[in-house]
């Protein structure tokens, strides 16, 4: 048996956030709880849906003490101060980290039993669904808006963890690729090549079936197509991310991921490395690892891209092609080529050790040993 869950309703397009007043009103919330990390609301992006809920006369309070990486201490702030302030829904504004924290935030609020954070870990079977959260990524990237899945740093013990619950995927998602164009080149880059990332290990995964397949080999194509463009800050190159990154997000929250994720997890614990710089450096490594597990998967993969004649090649052939058609776009929106400048070779058995433990790793389509991990990594520094 297959179970797919998605948003109860999602906006798409430019100038969708108006559609925010709209379910505030419909749904009779009296006060929002934003949760902006602290750049968006200096540049003042946040702002933005701060004016549509100030324009319809809706009540909110901010919360901003997010980091990159989410951090247990961030939760737990959060926890607080939404109880200060008399909230009854949360509006996520941000990318990943905003999101993730607003997740664990509504969840421990529904289920104060889970205030130490970390029993969150896993699939844990909460009792109660999220206090309602509706979702404005400002990245193109992780799909946090779309699904059941969120990740929360543990500083003391160096580690991230990945938490799956149902019961905190977003109410409503709003997909403004406005909220998205003023993000930097290397962020765009970074959050656009998590989303292939997404698409690539959700398609391969040992969840995968026809119907995630759709969505994640429509993303492959999408995002394949717009993410040069979204680097470049072209209306139709962020309209396409926005797009992709979401469809690749309904796939892979209800199937899995992979090692990419699992490797990927640790460095962003230990080095603060962003998650979608690493996933990129990582991906073909482990393609190339996986390979022999994924049929003829890599042919349709290596389509997706554009890769031309890919019916006339051989097994061989088109399984390279897919990785190097991930090489080059990763190469061509500046996405270092190893890990030679992040990883330290003493921390590679802890790197490897990490990656084993993550809940993204039984997912892998090939099943790794704690030295495959080692090899892997040392075959990137």
């Amino acid at each position: 048996m297959n179970r797919f869950i998605l948003n109860e309703t999602s906006y798409h397009g430019a100038g969708a956030i108006k559609a925010i007043a709209d379910e505030v009103r419909k749904r009779g919330f009296k006060k929002a709880f934003v949760c902006s990390d602290p750049d968006l609301v200096k540049f003042h992006v946040t702002d933005k849906v701060l004016k549509v809920l100030e324009d319809n006369g809706y009540a909110y309070e901010l919360y901003s003490n997010i980091k990159p990486n989410p951090t247990i201490e961030n939760v737990q702030t959060g926890v607080a101060a939404f109880k200060k302030s008399g909230a009854d829904y949360i509006i996520a504004i941000g990318g990943g980290s905003s999101m993730d924290t607003s997740k664990a935030v509504g969840i421990i609020i529904a289920n104060p039993e889970h205030e130490d954070v970390r029993s969150l870990e896993g699939a844990v079977d909460t009792k109660k669904p999220s206090v309602p959260i509706i979702a404005v990524p400002t990245t193109a990237g992780t799909a946090a808006e779309v699904t059941i899945n969120y990740v929360i740093t543990d500083v003391e013990k160096n580690r991230k963890f990945v938490c799956v619950d149902p019961h905190d995927i977003p109410v409503v998602a709003v997909i403004d690729p406005e909220m998205m164009s003023t993000m930097p080149k290397g962020l765009t880059a970074a959050t656009g090549m998590d989303a292939l990332t997404h698409a690539i290990e959700g398609y391969i995964t040992k969840g995968a079936w026809e119907l995630s397949d759709m969505f994640h080999l429509k993303a492959i194509e999408i995002i394949s197509k717009s993410l040069r463009g979204a680097v470049a800050n072209t209306p139709e190159g962020r309209e396409g991310m926005a797009l992709g990154q979401y469809i690749a997000g309904m796939g892979f929250s209800n199937v899995g991921l992979g090692i990419v994720h699992s490797m990927a997890h640790p460095l962003g614990a230990l080095y603060d490395t962003p998650h979608g710089v690493a996933n990129a450096i990582i991906l073909p490594t482990v393609m190339e690892y996986n390979a022999p597990a994924t049929g003829e998967k890599y042919r349709e993969i290596a389509r997706a891209m554009g890769v031309k004649g890919v019916d006339d090649m051989t097994q061989e052939e088109y399984r390279k092609a897919a990785i190097e058609a991930v090489k080059q776009l990763s190469h061509d929106v500046g996405i270092p080529a190893d890990l030679k400048n992040i990883v330290k070779e003493e921390d590679i058995d802890f790197l490897a050790q990490s990656a084993m433990d993550d809940a993204c790793r039984p997912g892998n389509p090939k099943d790794p040993t704690k030295e495959d991990i080692i090899a892997l990594y040392k075959s990137l520094i």
